[in-house]
């Protein structure tokens, strides 16, 4: 997971900031993830503009606290990240 991802407490978060060279590639990145999240059943908060998407990554419906899972799904956003810049 990218040290860019903040951890927050109360209630406890990841928070990360995406930025991309052009609306086509926000785009592409938003798809993927979309995918991702259905395949992880992991749903981030997403706020996004032309060129940059935040995200937040909450932690478990149950006990709201980051697991495994959480981060797991922030290291593979991040890798969705740097194909969209490659």
């Amino acid at each position: 997971m990218s040290q860019q991802w903040q951890e927050r407490a109360r209630p406890e978060r990841l928070e990360r900031r995406y930025q991309f060279v052009d609306y086509a590639s926000l785009r592409d990145f938003l798809e993927r993830a979309a995918e991702l999240s259905e395949r992880e059943g992991l749903y981030p908060d997403m706020g996004f503009g032309k060129d940059y998407v935040n995200m937040t990554i909450h932690g478990d419906d149950d006990d709201n606290t980051l697991g495994d899972q959480q981060r797991r799904l922030a290291q593979k956003l991040d890798a969705l990240a740097m194909q969209e810049a490659g």
